[in-house]
C-alpha cells in the first residue's frame, strides 16, 4: 500500500493501521517502508484480529516531508511449542 507520511518533526510520530488477514495477538510483525531516507524508524505490532499498527518515527535532529512512499507489512505466526 501507499502510505504519505505528514511531515515529521524530529522524534515526532505517526500511526497507520493496516489490515492483514490472519494476524492475532502474539504474531511478530514487519513493516518496510521504500523511501530515501535512513532516518525514519519503523515498528509493527498486532493491534487487533487482522489488523497491524505501524509506526513511523523520525529519528534525525531535521524535519522531513517524505512524498507518498510503498509500506510493506508483513506477519509471521507465532509457534507455539
Amino acid at each position: 500500500m501507499s502510505w504519505d507520511l505528514p511531515s515529521l518533526a524530529p522524534g515526532a510520530t505517526s500511526l497507520i493501521d493496516v489490515t492483514v488477514n490472519g494476524a492475532r495477538a502474539g504474531d511478530l510483525a514487519q513493516a518496510l517502508l521504500v523511501s530515501s531516507t535512513r532516518f525514519i524508524e519503523l515498528d509493527a505490532a498486532v493491534w487487533s484480529n487482522n489488523t497491524v499498527r505501524v509506526m513511523a518515527r523520525n529519528i534525525s535532529a531535521a524535519t522531513f516531508d517524505l512524498t507518498a512512499a510503498t509500506l510493506s507489512v508483513g506477519v509471521v505466526k507465532r509457534r507455539v511449542p
